[in-house]
């Protein structure tokens, strides 16, 4: 029986309104994110952009798991929650944020509503939750619907290299996903205080590999993007989910990632006259 599976049944039937409460906060502020990860892009380049997003998160991680007391992981689950950190913060963020260069914020999250099916088919691979036919079939039908979105996309000349760091993105997050709830209920602010300075390191090295500028925003309208991502996305999102990933099967949390799609399709289209092809909608589907 899983973590998650055990608490359910200690709690019966009671409605997890906490569960609920943390997976529509995470869902909300991700929904944005991916357009804001856009305006980050045009303000500084991608890798360094993460770099100052998760500097400055981890800073404030650190602060608040210490001003809390927050229990730190040991042995087994500090192993899951590093390589969480890599994954997640590190090759997840360099992906997403590289790939949101050329590939429009609206169809970046609806290749990252394949994330709960990857989850679901690394979960089983992984030895972390059963998977029965109707997942599996699901995974299948998740690829194909990719395949279609990437189709589309490249009919209207988004390129290919864009959208493959965007999946790669999504397929980072889904292992980590898996990873972290093998870890079992952990501190959401110590989880998170242990990522973030691991990604910030990554991200760093990477930017110094492509040869990125580092230069820094020079007005408060050039900070803000960063800011609203280091504190709705890092200290918002990251630890809502962290902590719904402990109390839930990593699976259901994953589905955060079907729900965000919609948010930042609208978003996509309201502020930035992003206009997905119609096919594309039907690759979502």
């Amino acid at each position: 029986m899983s973590v998650a599976q055990a608490r359910r049944s200690a709690v019966g039937a009671q409605t997890d309104w906490a569960g609920y409460g943390a997976f529509a906060g995470a869902s909300l502020i991700w929904g944005s994110t991916f357009l804001v990860i856009t305006l980050s892009n045009e303000v500084v380049a991608p890798l360094w952009g993460v770099t100052l997003r998760l500097a400055i998160a981890a800073v404030a991680l650190g602060a608040i798991a210490m001003l809390t007391r927050a229990r730190f992981p040991r042995g087994a689950a500090l192993r899951d929650v590093v390589a969480y950190g890599v994954l997640q913060f590190g090759f997840n963020l360099a992906f997403l944020y590289w790939g949101e260069q050329t590939v429009p914020s609206g169809i970046t999250a609806v290749v990252f509503a394949t994330a709960p099916l990857q989850t679901a088919l690394y979960s089983r691979i992984l030895g972390v939750e059963a998977i029965d036919r109707v997942k599996l079939l699901a995974a299948i039908v998740a690829v194909a619907g990719v395949a279609i979105i990437f189709a589309g996309q490249l009919n209207v000349g988004v390129p290919p290299v864009g959208l493959t760091a965007v999946f790669l993105a999504s397929t980072s997050a889904a292992i980590a996903v898996v990873l972290l709830h093998r870890a079992g209920p952990q501190s959401a602010w110590a989880i998170n205080a242990i990522g973030a300075p691991i990604g910030a390191a990554m991200c760093l090295v990477a930017s110094l590999l492509l040869g990125e500028r580092w230069t820094f925003p020079a007005s408060l309208d050039q900070w803000w993007p960063i800011l609203y991502l280091a504190i709705l996305g890092s200290l918002g999102a990251y630890v809502l989910f962290t902590w719904l990933v402990g109390h839930w099967s990593a699976t259901t949390a994953s589905f955060v990632g079907v729900i965000v799609p919609v948010i930042a399709l609208i978003l996509g289209a309201a502020f930035r006259e992003e206009r997905p092809p119609v096919i594309s909608f039907a690759g979502a589907a």
